[in-house]
């Protein structure tokens, strides 16, 4: 997950980028409100905390101006106590969450989690491919119900595909929420993560899951359902076919 935090309190951002960095997310930040929007008009992120507290403009105008700008990246405010009517604000402008500081650390994360996989049309937080289930919150990865060991960065792609399930990632979408734009590595890297990831699946008894899109990048799909045997091809019709095979099971007796 690729989270973009605001907060013009550099003491406490970095206090909340480690509860974040901590649940496994990758995080830039901005202290400003300016910054971040320019941020949010160029990065693909599953979601923006935003104070409301800023030195140039307050995260009201924030996410006033992403939601004009028709920026849907989930939005959550971080403030102090504060009047109802604050709150209500907040979530008429477009905001979608609304936590109050000092938070909890497993609340935040966990707030998280169901505001990014609501807005990818989930509403639980285990995520099925086939045999393939992910959970969000515990980010365990099983296939039939047993556990499929993976590494952080190995997650990372797993969640960003299956988040994006049918949808062509390029390289450069892997590597930016793999790192953030800090101390990229070369882009072959992301073959040798799906290489690893494949291996692990079809080990598991979850092959074929990860296609590759030749010049474009990966992809997720559901498996295709298996043809029947009895299934007509070739323009034959379904009791032809059950005809043929029973002649052939007849002359095999």
């Amino acid at each position: 997950m690729r989270a973009l935090l605001v907060d013009g309190d550099v003491s406490a951002a970095k206090v909340t980028a480690l509860t974040l960095k901590a649940g496994g997310s990758v995080v830039d930040m901005a202290d400003g409100g300016e910054e971040a929007l320019e941020l949010l008009r160029h990065y693909d992120y599953d979601i923006v905390l935003v104070a409301l507290s800023l030195p140039d403009i307050d995260g009201f105008e924030v996410v006033r101006r992403m939601r004009g700008s028709r920026i849907g990246v989930p939005a959550m405010i971080l403030a102090g106590a504060v009047r109802p009517e604050v709150r209500v604000r907040a979530f008429s402008l477009g905001a979608d969450d609304f936590i109050t500081k000092p938070f909890d650390p497993a609340e935040l994360l966990a707030r998280m989690n169901a505001l990014v996989r609501r807005s990818k049309g989930h509403s639980q937080p285990t995520l099925c491919v086939g045999p393939l289930q992910l959970n969000l919150d515990s980010r365990a990865v099983t296939v039939d119900g047993s556990e499929v060991h993976v590494t952080g960065k190995e997650y990372a792609i797993l969640e960003l595909l299956v988040l994006r399930k049918g949808i062509v990632l390029t390289k450069e979408a892997f590597l930016n929420h793999l790192y953030g734009g800090m101390d990229e590595p070369e882009m072959k890297i992301i073959d040798v993560f799906i290489c690893k990831l494949r291996k692990k699946l079809a080990i598991a008894g979850a092959p074929d899951l990860i296609g590759t899109v030749w010049g474009r990048g990966y992809v997720i799909r559901d498996p295709r359902p298996r043809q029947s045997a009895l299934a007509p091809i070739r323009g034959q019709s379904l009791p032809e076919r059950r005809q043929v095979s029973m002649a052939q099971a007849l002359s095999a007796a």
